[in-house]
Parts: C-alpha cells; sequence; structure tokens
C-alpha cells in the first residue's frame, strides 16, 4: 500500500502571489524517528523467548525477577519513584488497576490483559532512564514490530538481548533493519541461554567447562558469531555496542546505558529552544486576501485529506483481515484472536493517528501560508495550532475527540470518551502531544477475551465470520470519526484566519 500525495494546494509566494502547488505525501506506518525533546529517556528492552530478558533486566536493577512478571502480550514500563508501586492500564477503562504477578494474590480479576504495567521502583539507575521491557518478538507478528519501532524511536535506544544458543530470525532481522535507520541508539546483550547455565536472580552465571583444556565463556564465544550474522544483513549497526549478560559484564552496560542516557538529555534539551520565533508579536495578513477563496480551500483540503485517509484505513484494514483469518487458521487459533486482534488495532490506532497529524499539520501550515505568507515561523504555527485546538470544542462534533473505539464481543464498537481512557492504550506514555487533534484509539474490550476463553467458542469458521464483521465496524466507526474530525478543523481553523482577515493581523 503506498499513499499518493495530498491534494495540492497553490501557496502563496511573496506579496500574496500563487506558488507552485505543494503535496505533502501521508506516512504509510508509523515507524521510529527521532525522539522528541519531550519524550521521556527510555531503554526498550527486547529480543526472543527464552533468551533471559527478565533475569538481565532483573540485575541492572537489582531486583528479584519475580517482580517484573507480566501478562503475556503486555509491555512492563519500569520508572523511578520513591515508594515501590504497580499499576495495570487496561483499555475500556479511565483508571489504572492494581496489579500483582502473584496470581493468588488478593485484588481485582482483570477482564482482559493490560497494554501496559506499570511498575515504580526507588532505584537510582531509573533516574537516568525508564526501562520498557517489550513481549517476545517471536510472538509480535506484523502489527507487533510496528508498535515496538514506534516505541523505540521514541524511548530513544534499543536493548536487544539474545542468549548465546540462540540466532536472529528474518523478522528479528528486518526489525533491526529499520531501526537502524532512525537515529536512536542500539546495545546488545547476549545470555547464556540453555547450554550456557542458569542465571541467577542478579544476572550471574555460571561458568562452562570445555574438556581439560580449561573453562570456556560460550557468551563470549557466541558474541562474535551473532555480530558477524547480524552486520551481514544489516550493516547499519556496525557501531551497535555488545554485551556479555554476566554478572563481570552487567557493570560495562549499566555504565553504558547510564552515558547514553546523560548524552541523549543534553541534545533533547538543547534540540528546541524555550521560545521560538514568532511566539510573541504582531503577524499581519497579506494584503488582497479574499475570505471566500480562503474558506472554499480549506473546505476543499480538509474533504481531500479525510478521503485520502479513510482510503488507506480500509485499505490497512483489509491486510488486517487477511493476517487474522490466516493466523486463526494456520497459527494462533481461536483462543489467540483477541490478544492477535488487539495488537493489529494498537498499530491502526498508531498509523490513523500519524496520519490524521500529519495531514492536520499540512492543511494548518498551507492556510496559515495564504494568509499570512510564507516561511511560516515556528512560534506563529504553534499559536494558529493551540488556537484552532481551543476552539474544536465551540463545535457540537468537537466534543469528545478524546474517544476511545472499543471492539465488543458481539463484533460491535462501542465508546469510552475521557483523557484518561486514551492513556491506557499507550504501551509507552510519550510527552504531552502539541498537535492540533488527540490521538485516534482502537482497541479490544474485555469482553472479547473472555468470550474466546470459552472453551466451546474454538470454531475456525464462526471465529472468521466474528473477525470480518468486526473490522467492518471499525472500517465505519473509524471513516466516521476522521470525518468529524476534518470537518471540526475545518470550521475552527477556518474561524481563526476569518478572524484575523477581518482584523489584519493574527489575534492568536
Amino acid at each position: 500500500m503506498k499513499p499518493g500525495p495530498l491534494p495540492s494546494v497553490d501557496v502563496p509566494g511573496p506579496g500574496g502571489r500563487a506558488g507552485p502547488p505543494r503535496c505533502v505525501p501521508l506516512p504509510v506506518r508509523p515507524g521510529p524517528t527521532e525522539p522528541g525533546p519531550g519524550e521521556p529517556l527510555a531503554v526498550v528492552v527486547a529480543g526472543p523467548a527464552g533468551a533471559g530478558r527478565r533475569e538481565l533486566i532483573a540485575g541492572l536493577l537489582g531486583t528479584p525477577a519475580g517482580t517484573l512478571v507480566v501478562p503475556s502480550g503486555s509491555h512492563l514500563l519500569v520508572n523511578h519513584a520513591s515508594v515501590a508501586t504497580r499499576a495495570a492500564y487496561v483499555p475500556g477503562y479511565r483508571q489504572p488497576h492494581a496489579y500483582s504477578p502473584d496470581p493468588l494474590a488478593a485484588g481485582p480479576a482483570l477482564a482482559r490483559p493490560p497494554r501496559r504495567v506499570e511498575l515504580s521502583l526507588p532505584v537510582a539507575l531509573l533516574r537516568h532512564f525508564a526501562v520498557l521491557d517489550a513481549p517476545d518478538t517471536t510472538a509480535l507478528g506484523v502489527a507487533g514490530g510496528r508498535v515496538l519501532r514506534d516505541a523505540v524511536g521514541r524511548a530513544g535506544a534499543l536493548l536487544f538481548v539474545i542468549s548465546a544458543d540462540q540466532t536472529f530470525s528474518a523478522a528479528e532481522l528486518h526489525l533491526l533493519a529499520e531501526v537502524a535507520r532512525a537515529r536512536v541508539t542500539v546495545f546488545f546483550a547476549v545470555t547464556p541461554g540453555v547450554t550456557g547455565g542458569a542465571a541467577s536472580a542478579d544476572g550471574g552465571t555460571g561458568s562452562v567447562r570445555s574438556g581439560p583444556a580449561g573453562r570456556l565463556d560460550p557468551v563470549v564465544v557466541s558474541i562474535a558469531a551473532h555480530r558477524a550474522a547480524l552486520l551481514a544483513a544489516v550493516p547499519a549497526l556496525a557501531a551497535a555496542q555488545w554485551f556479555p549478560a554476566r554478572r563481570a559484564g552487567l557493570p560495562h552496560l549499566r555504565r553504558a546505558l547510564v552515558g547514553w542516557a546523560v548524552a541523549e538529555g543534553l541534545r533533547r534539551a538543547a534540540a528546541r529552544p524555550p521560545e521560538p520565533p514568532g511566539t510573541h508579536g504582531r503577524v499581519p495578513v497579506l494584503a488582497g486576501v479574499d475570505p471566500a477563496d480562503l474558506a472554499d480551500r480549506l473546505d476543499r483540503d480538509t474533504r481531500g485529506c479525510a478521503r485520502r485517509i479513510r482510503q488507506h484505513l480500509a485499505l490497512e484494514l483489509a491486510n488486517i483481515h487477511l493476517r487474522v483469518v490466516q493466523e486463526i487458521v494456520f497459527g494462533v487459533g481461536c483462543a489467540g484472536l483477541p490478544q492477535l486482534l488487539d495488537r493489529e488495532l494498537e498499530a491502526l490506532s498508531m498509523l490513523a493517528t500519524a496520519q490524521c497529524d500529519e495531514a492536520v499539520r499540512s492543511i494548518v501550515d498551507d492556510a496559515a501560508a495564504r494568509t499570512f505568507g510564507a516561511p511560516l515561523a515556528e512560534g506563529v504555527r504553534r499559536r494558529i495550532t493551540h488556537a484552532v485546538r481551543g476552539g474544536l470544542t465551540d463545535h457540537p462534533d468537537g466534543r469528545e475527540l478524546d474517544r476511545v473505539l472499543l471492539v465488543t464481543s458481539t463484533a460491535g464498537v462501542a465508546g469510552l470518551s475521557g483523557a484518561g481512557a486514551l492513556d491506557a492504550l499507550a504501551a509507552l506514555p510519550g510527552a504531552e502531544r502539541d498537535e492540533v487533534l488527540p490521538p485516534l484509539g482502537v482497541a479490544l474490550n474485555g469482553g472479547c477475551w473472555q468470550h474466546w476463553r470459552v472453551p466451546g467458542n474454538d470454531d475456525p469458521n464462526v471465529a472468521r465470520s466474528w473477525a470480518q464483521r468486526a473490522l467492518r465496524e471499525v472500517e465505519l466507526d473509524v471513516s466516521r470519526e476522521v470525518s468529524r474530525r476534518f470537518g471540526v478543523i475545518r470550521l475552527s481553523l477556518g474561524a481563526v484566519l476569518a478572524d484575523a482577515v477581518d482584523h489584519g493581523i493574527l489575534l492568536a
């Protein structure tokens, strides 16, 4: 699926004359980008099942590995706090739930696995950066890989953990190749694996005796082989650092991560000035701006962008349907359908949000350039963006834009509004958004998990029919939501620019 450009608009040049048309393509996939200045510093830990990822994190943090247990498919975010706390963020709820890794512990049972479990610990290392433990790469699939790449792109660093007796799969090499295109730092840690001795709670491992010649460390030996295999497929990661995941190597890995966090923190702090040009002062309107022509172009642009995004998302949902059917028949089966579809919808949410953000930025920039001239100062752009965002609630369709679409067990779609509802969807919470629109979120509610957990609901034909109906309902609701959002953008941005034209200056 390769998108074409957005509808062309005539951007005025000096003196208000129309310049060449500018076409801005929509992003096909949300992927890793350079971390923004406001994003929290984090290290994403990923790797295949059986690589000892949890034991490695426990060794780095000096905490028992049992405290890091989360449900299969959930992300674990470990950050710093003076008092240890744990909370589960479950789609369909506005508030986090209490969570314990002990299945016998008292507390409410979760209707479905959380997207994210947050564990706060009084550990000094977490003052430098948070740690996000991702699900096993062997079970991520296409959609899970996109979610992981997005988290790495915002966190800034990836720690890939693999054992001495494992090899990189084709999917993992593809994932690492995608990550290598972003401005993020990649570290590798090699654990002993099954043949190299059991890992202790502090990350130490026993040595392996190799015949009369003496002692042989399989971790050190395998690092060169792993690195050669990786660089043959992803030469861009030649500068990545490799560490043996044993007691003697953990201090070196810990120092490398802290060094990265210090340098990355300084880079992000200097990336954006506190007050960009154009934040204050008069911004005059270009001479000869026709309000009717401005409104007509804005209406045409918003309708065109909404139509293109709806088409892209419809194609993506068709691809999701094909992958889901294939997995039902040949892969995870009926029992794994909820987790598979929820991960696909998480990736769809990220794609829809990225495309809406990109299109709205283009619309705002082009309309403002026709009104105030180009190039547009960053401070002026922010003033217009904040004014448009503030005016969204002035229109009936602009209320409850922070709504989550929840797929129900009957293959329908229900809505849940509120900032807390959206917060429960994120695998890695990011910085406060500086976009006009809130994210567009889609997830499965707990009833879906309960329905497909029943032993009698294991008919692949019924599951395929249910998935088809559910995805059709998602397509209809997402299309309506996209149209509603761009309709409100047209009204709010049009009001801001109309006021500016009437007064001759930007009032925001």
